[in-house]
């Protein structure tokens, strides 16, 4: 007979059976009668019970049990057996299965938990080695679906960090180096990373900053070059933020701040980057020292490569920013790749070089947050994120460069309508869809356009610019400004009747309107009615096109991800 069937013979719960012997103050399991005597029998002879039929065990009064055993029938007050009334009713016991389960149970627990403590310690390194900077406008750290993001990616010219000493401007207070707008679409389908030329003469507006003794206000500054809207007077990231919103229209929502080291530790926590060049390179200022053909480089051999203009194309700046497009377009692939992602060591080298590296805004200055921020960018096929330098002309000064406004304004303003620069599947059926509607046929002339412009936006006198607009720059003289639309609009639109089509056609040329904005009627217009234009709350200025066009301007500088380029 088991264990078990031994302790329903007596009614006792086999768990019961582990009962504490006195003399040694141990718990121990006790599995025969002769084991179930109390402590002042335990030296007297063994004694071996007569057989007994189970209607003796009935019946018969029961032994003294062991302490700390519980009986699971209650005797009467003579020790004679219960009535059978008052019995009750054996517990089952638990069964193997029951309790494996039981077992299996614990163990997960221990082992979520466990997992739980040890993430925790995770996060709580790599967000030690984080740096934050507290910048007026940046964003809470919040990612929603249906929103673009715009991250600023800064890499700054100070020497800090351990074999900088002879890189950079060794006075620098750490200018605005290199900056690229990082535009991640709402739909996450594409990205457009737009490098801003550190020479480009801007205007830096003036600039909150927050610092130890408080808020303080720094003067704006007019023609100066880009770079000086880091570091200058005091100015922190948030003025960069700032100025590029200035620039293009586009407001930032977090900051990523790099120095020298950020190049050299993360190419070697992938385990290198694959370079080309076109040319044998031996620059004495970068150091750069290749053969032409492909290279894997990392550490100081990559930091060299980014630096590196001299010897590459005209010996620019512009050169560089072509050079460094193509060494993070291979960064991004190897990082992205089966190599890294399945290799623990590697993404562990990797979040602990880029988080040692990078200084962010307090919105994304937890490591969960640049968690959820990688997982947005992540979803962005590397064949779709295109690379586009600011359109720039000489200055007459040979030193710097001034906007080309006539292609930059329309790159602009597909950033700003969320606008690819490489065309994707549903862009594609947007843009035939689009042929194939309201916006394809015949065109008016300008002076034959007749509109009525009323302001539906936020912005006050937008009907009145609109209109000067129109009529000095565009020729549009039969229009009108009929001031305050009776409600607000989201969006601007083009109210017109059916022989009114080919002027419609015409100012959303002139205009920058979508397919969308055009509101065509069922009756056609009398006499001198008028068409109308009710600006809504897209509306940014007169000039700049409501809604992008499709493509970039030619002779823009870009290059998507996805390919690679030899450094010519």
């Amino acid at each position: 007979m088991d264990a078990q069937s031994r302790g329903r013979a007596d009614e006792i719960d086999p768990a019961d059976q582990w009962v504490l012997n006195p003399q040694t103050g141990n718990y121990e399991l006790r599995l025969n009668q002769s084991a179930q005597q109390s402590s002042a029998s335990t030296n007297a002879a063994p004694r071996t019970p007569a057989p007994r039929s189970p209607r003796d065990r009935r019946t018969a009064s029961p032994e003294r049990e062991v302490p700390g055993q519980r009986s699971r029938r209650a005797g009467n007050a003579s020790g004679g057996t219960p009535p059978t009334a008052g019995r009750r009713k054996r517990k089952q016991p638990k069964s193997r299965k029951k309790k494996a389960l039981l077992w299996t149970g614990g163990v997960t627990a221990v082992v979520v938990v466990a997992a739980a403590v040890g993430a925790y310690l995770v996060y709580q390194h790599f967000d030690s080695n984080l740096n934050t900077v507290d910048v007026a406008g940046a964003g809470s750290g919040g990612f929603k679906k249906d929103q673009a993001v715009n991250i600023l990616v800064i890499g700054t010219d100070k020497r800090s960090g351990e074999g900088n000493e002879s890189y950079g401007d060794k006075d620098s207070v750490g200018h605005a180096d290199t900056t690229i707008l990082f535009h991640v679409s709402k739909d996450r389908t594409n990205a457009t990373a737009l490098s801003i030329p550190r020479d480009l003469i801007t205007t830096i507006p003036t600039c909150e900053t927050k610092t130890s003794e408080g808020t303080k206000d720094i003067p704006g500054t007019r023609k100066t070059r880009f770079n000086e809207s880091l570091g200058q007077f005091g100015r922190d990231p948030g003025c960069t933020m700032r100025t590029v919103k200035e620039l293009t229209g586009v407001t930032v929502d977090h900051f990523m701040m790099a120095d020298f080291n950020a190049v050299k530790t993360m190419t070697t926590a992938v385990g290198g980057v694959e370079v080309c060049l076109a040319k044998d390179i031996k620059d004495k200022d970068s150091k750069l020292n290749l053969t032409a053909g492909k290279h894997v480089v990392e550490g100081e051999q990559a930091l060299a490569f980014v630096r590196t203009r001299h010897s590459v194309g005209f010996g620019g700046d512009l050169s560089r920013i072509e050079i460094q497009q193509q060494f993070l377009s291979s960064l991004i692939r190897k990082m992205k790749s089966s190599d890294t992602l399945s290799s623990p060591s590697k993404m562990w080298d990797l979040a602990e070089a880029a988080t040692k590296a990078l200084t962010v805004d307090t919105g994304i200055g937890k490591i969960s947050r640049l968690r959820d921020l990688g997982m947005e960018l992540s979803k962005v096929d590397p064949k779709n994120i295109t690379f586009a330098t600011v359109p720039v002309v000489d200055n007459t000064d040979g030193a710097t460069v001034l906007l080309n406004e006539a292609k930059a304004k329309p790159l602009f303003s597909m950033i700003q309508n969320d606008t690819s620069l490489t065309e994707v599947k549903q862009q594609q059926q947007d843009a035939k869809n689009k042929q194939q509607g309201l916006l394809k046929g015949t065109r008016a002339a300008a002076s034959e356009v007749r509109v009525a412009v009323f302001n539906g936006s936020d912005t006050r006198g937008a009907a009145l610019t609109t209109l000067t607009w129109l009529q000095n720059e565009q020729g549009v003289l039969k229009s009108s400004n009929e001031g305050n639309a009776p409600s607000k609009l989201p969006k601007t639109t083009l109210t017109y009747a059916p022989n009114q089509a080919d002027q419609a056609r015409k100012l959303a040329d002139l205009m920058g309107l979508s397919a969308t904005a055009l509101k065509p009627g069922t009756k056609d217009a009398v006499g001198l009615e008028a068409m109308q234009l009710t600006l809504g709350a897209d509306f940014e200025r007169a000039g700049v096109p409501i809604t992008g066009p499709a493509k970039a301007p030619e002779g823009v500088q870009k290059v998507e991800a996805d390919k690679q380029v030899c450094a010519k």
